[in-house]
């Protein structure tokens, strides 16, 4: 199926992402995450995850919710933020009574 993005690259696509190849190619990505898969980018971009200091506000399980993230995004992540001295949010939780 041909589609036409916003920039008016038009391109063919099997399934119903949006997503333009010609513009994702283009596109530059936060230097301070480590080499991710491009779906992985996109959805730290999306949830508005920018940098090592935005990326710290989350939790690896929130992350791992995230469509685009998987398992193999962690360790990476993990280890730029131990490089800047930081780390995941830890996960809160619930009292014993």
């Amino acid at each position: 199926m041909k589609k036409t993005c916003v920039n008016g690259h038009v391109f063919e696509k099997s399934s119903d992402c949006p997503t333009c190849p010609v513009c994702e190619k283009a596109k530059l990505y936060s230097p301070e995450f480590p080499k991710l898969s491009k779906p992985a980018h996109r959805a730290l971009e999306r949830a508005g995850i920018l940098n090592l200091k935005d990326l710290a506000k989350w939790t690896e399980k929130d992350l791992l919710a995230l469509h685009g993230v998987g398992p193999s995004a962690i360790p990476p992540l993990k280890a730029a933020l131990k490089q800047a001295g930081i780390k995941f949010k830890q996960p809160t939780t619930k009292a014993k009574k």
